[in-house]
């Protein structure tokens, strides 16, 4: 083994950005050690940067997501870092950020070592934009994939940009995911490199040919110019131009990937295990067999959609969008309640009293349908609460339902009887809203009669920095 066998993994999520340090475990080829990682929350939420967005806008700005980041790599050990050989980074799909070729960081000296900061850059647009309504998709040309065109998906989004501020989009000729964003400025690529996965989370892209439908774009009057260069998940982007935090100047950063394929390639042991990801939003994942290949028309109003994995294999994925973000809105709501009678109470403190609450109330008759994003495939639909009595009110009863809710939202889109039938015989756990939640577990259990077993909070990071370990151990044996 090298002496420098350590990888680093980062996940910039939607509430927060992981890191974490891996290196392979002592004689087992196929194990792995998590050396040490680190969270912070990237609080980056702002105002759209376009009035037309209205309230359905969701931006975030991308200097704090980039300060969380630089955060938690300040709060690695450095000796660590030093032997960092390769760099994996997966990110929030969907979204898209727009930066000026050349401009898009300066690097400074952040004390010890460089560090980039942002320059002419945009916000991130989120996947939980919406402003993209349904009408306005059904205006949009029929893409050539098997993946439908969502609001918060990139090129949505770009379309919307084109309609309602054209003038935004000419300050900007480069485009791509946060988390190509980063391996661009970390590798001082000119042009971003993406991977399958994200360029099928935008949408207009054929994953059987591995190209954008640039044609059918194009007749549309949409700026194909910015769309990135596409290469294989796992394959190298570039190596760091600058010294950064103590990893050598020189290494090897991998493509961006997918959160969610970096979470399920951390926790996905066997064929036969299914991945649930709960954080801020939902994702029920099972691996189909090496060969399957999705049909290639669009069907907005299935709830399962294919996503592209590794090695032109595809996962079934069931993704609500509403998870943990269902329990923050709880959670906010009643911090507003209680602000509008003159109390002030942390939030923190109503989360973990809620929770207590519910995991001593084991069951209810009230049902919360907790949609209150809508879902890609029932775009209208909203939430609502039914069975309502006098004895069902109490404070366990309603989070007990509203946490079964997102359970039972998640089991209409992807039922255990068709889990079985794919052959899944367990079931892995990990993001942070599960992990954090007993009675969510509880509720898992309940609606997914098989094993389960739980994961860790940073499983996007750990799953970024595998991917790139294994290429290092391959690269050594040759």
């Amino acid at each position: 083994m090298a002496a420098r066998s350590v990888t680093l993994g980062i996940d910039l999520g939607t509430t927060s950005v992981k890191a974490a340090l891996v290196e392979a475990a002592p004689g087992d080829p196929s194990g792995f050690v998590v050396l040490a990682s680190c969270a912070r929350a990237a609080r980056a939420e702002t105002a759209a940067q376009n009035a037309a967005a209205g309230p359905q806008g969701q931006e975030q700005d991308v200097r704090r997501i980039i300060q969380a980041l630089h955060e938690c790599l300040a709060a690695l050990p450095r000796e660590q870092l030093r032997k960092v050989c390769g760099i994996g980074v997966s990110g929030q799909m969907h979204g898209v950020m727009f930066w000026k070729t050349g401009q898009g960081c300066a690097w400074t000296e952040g004390g010890a070592t460089p560090v980039f900061e942002p320059g002419a850059v945009s916000h991130l647009v989120t996947w939980q934009d919406g402003r993209c309504s349904s009408e306005f998709l059904a205006s949009l040309p029929q893409p050539e994939s098997h993946l439908s065109v969502a609001t918060g998906f990139g090129c949505a989004t770009i379309f919307w940009l084109l309609k309602n501020s054209p003038d935004f989009l000419k300050s900007y000729d480069t485009a791509g995911t946060i988390h190509d964003y980063v391996v661009a400025m970390l590798c001082g690529l000119a042009r971003p490199l993406m991977s399958d996965q994200n360029a099928a989370s935008w949408g207009y892209f054929n994953t059987r040919s591995q190209s954008w439908n640039l044609e059918i774009l194009g007749a549309a009057g949409f700026p194909v110019q910015l769309l990135p260069d596409v290469a294989e998940p796992g394959s190298v982007a570039g190596r760091t131009s600058q010294a950064w935090f103590e990893i050598p100047r020189g290494t090897q950063v991998g493509v961006a990937l997918g959160d969610l394929q970096a979470s399920v390639y951390s926790c996905m042991a066997q064929k036969t295990d299914a991945v649930l990801n709960i954080s801020t939003s939902v994702q029920l994942v099972a691996s189909m067999p090496s060969g399957f290949q999705p049909v290639q028309t669009p069907d907005p109003a299935a709830p399962v959609a294919y996503f592209p994995y590794f090695d032109r294999t595809y996962l079934a994925v069931a993704a609500s969008l509403n998870g943990g973000n269902v329990l923050a809105t709880f959670v906010h709501m009643l911090v507003q309640w209680m602000a509008d009678l003159g109390l002030e109470v942390e939030e923190s403190m109503v989360y973990s009293g809620m929770i207590q609450a519910a995991a001593q109330q084991r069951d209810t008759c009230l049902t919360i349908t907790p949609t209150v994003l809508g879902e890609r495939h029932l775009p209208d639909q909203l939430a609502s609460v039914t069975g309502i009595s006098s004895s069902d009110l109490s404070l366990g009863h309603v989070t007990r339902a509203l946490c079964r809710g997102i359970i039972q939202n998640l089991y209409s889109m992807l039922p255990f009887q068709q889990l079985r039938e794919w052959g899944v015989e367990r079931v892995i756990g990990s993001g942070s809203a599960l992990s954090r939640n007993e009675v969510l577990k509880q509720e898992v259990q309940r609606a997914f009669p098989l094993p389960v077993s739980y994961g860790q909070d940073v499983d996007a990071a750990v799953g970024a920095a595998l991917v790139m370990l294994q290429r290092s151990l391959s690269q050594q044996k040759s």
